[in-house]
């Protein structure tokens, strides 16, 4: 099983390294096409979110495919591997399968149990099958991976409460602020990050909230989830003019390069006020240079594990109820590529069989003549095949539930044995 996942996420990187890696979905088809070029990889699946890149890859050869993922993640961070390393992660084979089960199920996220998470693998799933990055394994482990995370989050109460870095977000103005229903607050992006922003500033009782966007329809869409709050919407073109107005600004875009920075804030600000910018976007939408203003106090992603680590003590106990789900979904995918070996067997078994049921009725028809019907031969045709498959079926089913690997390869040298099998040259 050379199932290998190599990557980075908020427990091994700072955001600074992070968002050298992060892979635009308008970029994924590229980087899945780049990665299958290399000699050693078969199979390719890319998740790439605020908090993580992670790099699932089919190899021929375990070892060589984890250097060529790690350098490609290397060239696309235009820093040499040594230097990447430290940041980096990679496991083998079940440690993969398990990775990215607890992945789905939001075991590995920043806010333990959150639900976005599970979306982004499902996207993961669908881009992988577009862009043909997906073969039999990977295919069937993201489908495994989706149904565990389906699973943790209606077996278990791991997703209520404060489940997202939206909230989180918020959680961390709540904090530090004591009058936050009288804060003029800004929201620049329109997206599904950007709702949740408002759905729980709503609910600490802020009420004076603007959205800044590129897209006026995309903005309009969001406030109309909301159509009990008044929302004053602005074109991206006057972003500024919404900050100098702002007490509390939040970022979430999918821009690749920092949208406000140092001299921008100074050429719209008075110093007399004071701003509080946070950043829940990776690639940063904020430059870091803004903290250098005195009336400005800035945060991103990073600056959120406090307020989570507070949160993360009611979820550990749930969160071992989610371990069990996720063993037996491992147990299962397990069970199935095992059951792949006998395949090969199988199918030229069934090879054999139909030949010789196809050798027989021809002999049967050549002496019955001509003149028997044609809906006569249709009968005899549906009862053969049926006798094959009625006699086939159960020890079929019984060979690739067979656990116990050498007792299940014992019986495949046994048919192949007794049938004269020869599967190589089937699949030669």
């Amino acid at each position: 099983m050379n199932i290998v996942v190599v990557g980075l996420s908020h427990k091994t990187a700072s955001v600074e390294v992070r968002e050298k890696l992060s892979i635009p979905e308008a970029q994924i088809e590229e980087a899945i096409a780049l990665l299958k070029s290399y000699p050693h990889i078969e199979e390719i699946a890319i998740i790439s979110t605020c908090n993580r890149l992670e790099i699932y890859g089919v190899a021929t050869d375990i070892e060589q495919g984890v250097r060529e993922i790690s350098q490609f993640l290397a060239d696309k961070a235009k820093v040499c591997l040594r230097e990447l390393r430290p940041n980096l992660f990679t496991l083998l084979r079940e440690d993969a399968l398990r990775h990215l089960m607890r992945v789905s199920a939001g075991l590995e996220s920043l806010v333990l149990g959150e639900g976005q998470i599970l979306a982004q693998v499902k996207k993961t799933h669908k881009l992988g099958q577009k862009y043909n990055g997906l073969g039999r394994l990977l295919d069937r482990l993201f489908k495994q991976a989706i149904s565990a995370g389906k699973r943790v989050r209606s077996e278990t109460s791991i997703g209520t409460g404060a489940v997202s870095i939206s909230s989180a977000a918020v959680e961390l103005v709540h904090a530090k602020v004591d009058n936050l229903p009288d804060y003029n607050i800004t929201i620049v992006g329109a997206g599904k990050m950007a709702g949740l922003l408002v759905k729980h500033l709503l609910s600490k009782g802020a009420s004076k909230i603007s959205i800044v966007n590129r897209s006026h329809r995309r903005a309009q869409e969001l406030c109309r989830n909301f159509a009990q709050t008044e929302f004053n919407i602005y074109p991206i073109s006057e972003m500024m003019q919404a900050i100098a107005t702002s007490d509390l600004v939040f970022t979430s875009t999918g821009a690749t390069q920092p949208i406000l920075d140092r001299p921008k804030l100074e050429a719209h600000l008075t110093l007399d006020r004071d701003l509080m910018l946070v950043d829940i976007s990776v690639p940063r939408n904020v430059a870091s240079d803004v903290s250098e203003i005195g009336c400005v106090s800035a945060y991103n992603v990073d600056d959120l594990k406090a307020v989570v680590a507070a949160n993360q003590e009611s979820r550990r106990q749930i969160a071992q109820e989610a371990e069990v789900i996720i063993e037996q979904e491992v147990a299962s995918y397990i069970l199935w590529w095992r059951s792949l070996e006998t395949v090969p067997t199988i199918s030229c078994l069934r090879s054999k069989v139909e030949s010789i049921r196809e050798q027989e009725m021809e002999k049967a028809l050549s002496r019955l003549g001509s003149e028997f019907g044609e809906k006569h031969q249709e009968v005899i045709e549906a009862l053969t095949r049926g006798i094959v498959n009625k006699i086939l079926h159960e020890p079929m089913v019984q060979l690739r539930a067979q656990q116990d690997i050498e007792a299940r390869r014992h019986c495949l040298r046994s048919l192949q044995m007794l049938f004269d099998l020869d599967t190589e040259e089937q699949y030669s």
